[in-house]
């Protein structure tokens, strides 16, 4: 963005607003930081974070400011060029390194001007502009990729978390089922076999908790690379897996989806690259004037002059540069067309792949899961009743459990699809640089 200072209080205002915006922001991070910590991170606050905290953004945001100076000096004429010499300086005979005794010596001073026609720098200017919105592509794509990274990884720490939940109820369960093995062995109700088992199961219970636990502790360090702040916890609330994305026409990918988003530009911007390989066909003429000093007897002079170059091969030169800018163009073109085919397949394929893994969400939770704690009721019932054995007992509990992980980690691939598609994307009030910085 560019600030243009015409006078003291302007300034002074600006940066009053600027400190007071970064003040504001900064509170409402401490305060969604220490609210965070205490009730567990949403998905939108560390969304927030990671957009406001991220070095990919900043790192993009500097080059596009980048591009913007160079935009901002297109239009301009090049310099014009001070010259100074001696014009027919004598080294011999009776007038030597004399300035002022021969009639040809003159000091002279003069100016020249390379002139750059308007339709040129204006082709000049419109490519760069199409630069700028090359970078700005550029920008919003890091923007897109910090959302989906962050929304991955919170997945990741909720589904973490929810398998540590189900890994410490079954280690748990299995320690209390111990105890009453071991009481019943005692009392002579149970073999020993029964409570070896149950050691060996509560055994391997706290292992898979420890891995659990692992896995949980590197899925936080993952968060937290995004949202640059440690996190404990996050919130366990996953919004409705439903995307917008796929009913986005082609108009609206090309603002919102980075990957289309660059290729249009990108077409935009070869055009705009021929348009200035043709006006640069026609050369620059280059104006001169010079004021000469002779002596004090001899008259000054005044010269002027126009220089042209002549092409003297426009058809292997010039017209070779067009030639080259405009089968880059189409180029260009192809890599779009190719872009929007890829992207409609990827957005057809996750769709799919979405509904597909939440049909297998609700069959799981609605005839497996009630199956497998049926089972674990009858083996309890078959235990009191005197027909069953512990070792029934924690098979049914075991298998229950693993019903249990298997319909999470389901879920957790539905809800990572289900971010790739919707998180991959721009927020419709943020697709321009300027939105974003709002």
């Amino acid at each position: 963005m560019f600030f243009r200072f015409d006078a003291q209080p302007v300034c002074s205002n600006r940066l009053r607003q600027l400190s007071q915006f970064g003040a504001a922001t900064a509170l409402a991070l401490s305060t969604m930081l220490a609210h965070a910590q205490s009730s567990g991170l949403t998905l939108e606050a560390a969304l927030q974070f990671a957009q406001q905290r991220s070095a990919l953004p900043k790192a993009a945001s500097a080059s596009l400011q980048a591009s913007r100076e160079v935009a901002a000096k297109a239009d301009q004429l090049p310099d014009p060029m001070l010259k100074f010499g001696i014009d027919n300086f004598p080294v011999n005979g009776p007038d030597q390194f004399s300035l002022t005794r021969d009639f040809m010596t003159a000091r002279r001073v003069g100016i020249e001007q390379q002139w750059v026609s308007s339709d040129k720098r204006a082709a000049r200017t419109e490519r760069s502009q199409r630069a700028v919105e090359v970078e700005e592509g550029n920008y919003l794509n890091n923007v897109a990729k910090v959302r989906e990274e962050t929304a991955v990884a919170w997945i990741n720490v909720l589904f973490a978390q929810r398998a540590i939940g189900l890994l410490k109820t079954l280690e748990k369960e299995t320690s209390q089922d111990l105890q009453t093995g071991q009481a019943a062995l005692r009392g002579a109700k149970t073999a020993a076999a029964d409570v070896l088992q149950a050691q060996l199961t509560l055994s391997q219970a706290q292992d898979r908790t420890r891995k659990g636990e692992q896995m949980l502790r590197s899925a936080r360090t993952v968060l937290s690379r995004w949202t640059t702040v440690p996190v404990e916890s996050v919130a366990d609330s996953l919004p409705p897996l439903v995307s917008h994305v796929p009913g986005l026409p082609v108009d609206e990918l090309e603002k919102y989806h980075p990957m289309l988003l660059t290729a249009r530009r990108a077409v935009t911007l070869a055009d705009a690259d021929t348009t200035v390989a043709s006006r640069e066909r026609r050369p620059d003429w280059t104006f001169e004037a010079a004021y000469s000093q002779r002596g004090s007897q001899y008259s000054n002079m005044v010269s002027v002059g126009v220089s042209i170059p002549f092409p003297t091969n426009p058809s292997q030169k010039q017209d070779r540069d067009i030639a080259e800018k405009s089968a880059l163009a189409t180029k260009a073109r192809m890599q779009y067309e190719d872009a929007l085919r890829e992207l409609q397949t990827e957005i057809q394929d996750q769709s799919a792949t979405l509904a597909s893994l939440k049909e297998r969400v609700l069959q799981l939770q609605t005839q497996l899961l009630p199956a497998a704690n049926q089972q674990v009721e009858l083996a309890i019932a078959a235990y009191r009743a005197g027909t069953g054995n512990l070792a029934a007992i924690f098979n049914a509990k075991r298998m229950a459990l693993d019903t249990q992980l298997q319909i999470l980690d389901v879920e957790k691939e539905a809800a990572l699809t289900w971010a790739r598609l919707e998180y991959h994307v721009v927020p419709h009030d943020k697709a321009s640089v300027r939105g974003i910085a709002q």
